[in-house]
């Protein structure tokens, strides 16, 4: 039997189904469990301003809920409004990212309060991302001199055939200076040092009177992983990575065929 009394949610690819929605049966079970007294954490490299829409549909103010924002950069409670975690990216560190842009043909991109800043506002991924986040483009001539601040992380955004090779540069070129990893195949998340969803999480539940026996989580992605590792209980989702099921203690059913809701059902959270 397991004591889970927090479930933590990746957004894209996992809660949410291709048109970026929450099926009603799914929505209809995190209700149900948030009932019973189970809080939920929304855990995504998504701002806050692009996961606050997802919380109020879930009712989230009313049982406790939380939003971990830019992988664990960002964490605040969905009843106050209440900021409990926040870091920046180093300044020192964007002039970097800027020569990357220009080595990689790859395009940098950031968020700061309900836009998204590049010089590369018709890029297809860009646009991707305000879709998902339902956020404005604001195009800047000058990304290091236009864009505001603080900055809680950066995106380097092209074609999955580019994005192994350069995430890869970069870690190895700022190694011990920022966090770098995937969370889609053409999104590569560039964070400051130490923080991840697994280490955002491991710290927060001492905050909440839990310990990670009573954590559920669910994710489809490489920047999931740690989050399913410090979990008691971690699920990948059916259409996840391989090595997002390799350290998986059960693999559901995809985002497109309920796959919260048989994980719940599986475990007698329900």
């Amino acid at each position: 039997m397991h004591d889970i009394r927090i479930i933590a949610l990746d957004l894209d690819g996992t809660l949410t189904n291709e048109r970026k929605e929450i099926t009603p049966h799914t929505l209809d079970a995190l209700l149900q469990v948030q009932r019973q007294g189970v809080r939920l954490c929304l855990s995504s490299g998504r701002p806050p301003y692009g996961m606050r829409p997802l919380a109020r549909q879930l009712q989230m103010a009313d049982h406790g809920g939380l939003l971990l924002c830019y992988n664990g950069g960002h964490i605040e409670d969905c009843q106050t409004g209440e900021t409990l975690t926040e870091q920046a990216l180093s300044p020192s560190l964007l002039p970097y990212l800027h020569q990357c842009q220009q080595r990689s043909g790859m395009t940098l991109m950031t968020y700061f309060e309900d836009h998204i800043y590049t010089e590369h506002p018709d890029d297809p991924y860009v646009l991707q991302s305000s879709r998902n986040n339902k956020m404005a483009v604001i195009g800047v001539e000058d990304f290091l001199r236009d864009t505001p601040r603080p900055l809680n992380k950066c995106l380097m955004v092209g074609p999955p055939a580019l994005v192994p090779r350069w995430e890869g540069i970069m870690q190895r070129e700022t190694e011990g200076r920022m966090h770098i990893c995937r969370s889609t195949p053409y999104f590569i998340e560039l964070l400051p040092i130490g923080i991840d969803k697994g280490l955002a999480l491991k710290q927060l539940l001492p905050r909440l009177g839990m310990t990670t026996a009573n954590l559920m989580a669910f994710g489809d992605s490489y920047n999931d992983i740690t989050m399913l590792q410090a979990a008691g209980l971690g699920v990948a989702m059916g259409n996840a990575e391989e090595a997002v099921k390799a350290v998986a203690d059960y693999v559901t059913d995809s985002n497109e065929a309920d796959g919260v809701a048989t994980a719940l059902r599986h475990f007698n959270i329900l």
